[in-house]
């Protein structure tokens, strides 16, 4: 398989990775063979790469139908933990939250990074996909790290957890095309305190999820948010959200901005290492987890 830019995918391709819909649906499975009508709608909807069959190419593994169905099912659960959340229904919550330990579970099971790590996404619905895309990626980050099993549950939770202070934000700040005002931007940092705030007042949650939740902007160098943490004040499981963050972030297309390339969104994270970013996980990104590249 290799990874193609829309433009240059050519009728009869045929789909080598299946893409989700925002609500966690497949839209179109892998294996199909691309019409020109296809190919127009996969435009239209923001698609701007898509995985395709090549028999040159074999060090993309095929795709992992259990695992597509499991991010599947954790779409469709994370709306019911946001609501959650604002309702204080704590058992809705938990209930909820077990399709993501399910998740994180497989992935532990599974063992291989190099299997079907993302699907091509439409751009809908950002912040649920953002913060699936966070957890699945954070989830093998944390293998590559030496993390053990409760590590990593509470590693992916916090993953999914990790923006859910944005629900607090005015709609019209988040999906501000034009550049932010210092007040706009600075209720956009708040949401990493409203998270936290959350998270706290209305369940019991451990501190390294709610540690997530709230130190995910928080950068090595002590010029991250809310708090000005630096080096070993930030807590190893924020440091690792906070690379896949970014990475997921600058790969998807927003309304004010169009997405990285792979490459340039790993450059960008490199440049980052020793200053935004942990310099070990990112040496672990570079060894694990350059086959999305």
């Amino acid at each position: 398989m290799r990874l193609e830019f829309i433009n240059r995918v050519k009728e009869n391709d045929i789909l080598g990775k299946s893409i989700l819909t925002s609500d966690g649906k497949i839209l179109l499975r892998g294996g199909i063979k691309l019409t020109e009508n296809y190919i127009k709608k996969l435009k239209s909807m923001g698609v701007f790469y898509i995985y395709v069959e090549d028999d040159r190419l074999d060090d993309i593994e095929v795709e992992d139908e259990k695992l597509t169905e499991l991010k599947q099912v954790t779409m469709k659960s994370m709306s019911n933990v946001v609501k959650g959340i604002h309702s204080c229904r704590g058992k809705q919550i938990r209930e909820s939250l077990v399709s993501i330990e399910e998740l994180i579970n497989y992935i532990i099971d599974l063992g291989d990074v190099n299997k079907s790590l993302y699907d091509i996404k439409t751009y809908d619905n950002y912040t649920y996909l953002h913060c699936l895309d966070t957890c699945v990626m954070g989830a093998f980050l944390g293998i590559s790290s030496g993390l053990d099993e409760y590590e990593l549950r509470e590693l992916g939770i916090g993953a999914v957890l990790h923006d859910i202070g944005k629900t607090k934000v005015p709609i019209k700040i988040i999906n501000k095309k034009g550049k932010l005002t210092d007040e706009e931007f600075n209720e956009i940092k708040n949401h990493t305190i409203y998270g936290g705030e959350m998270l706290k007042k209305n369940f019991i949650m451990s501190y390294p999820i709610i540690d997530i939740v709230e130190q995910h902007h928080e950068r090595i160098d002590g010029r991250g948010y809310p708090y000005g943490l630096k080096g070993n004040e930030i807590s190893k499981f924020a440091k690792i959200v906070s690379i896949c963050d970014v990475y997921d972030a600058v790969s998807t297309d927003r309304s004010y901005r169009k997405r990285f390339g792979p490459n340039e969104s790993y450059e960008l994270i490199l440049s980052g290492a020793g200053t935004s970013f942990d310099k070990d996980l990112v040496q672990n990104l570079r060894k694990h987890l350059l086959f999305i590249l």
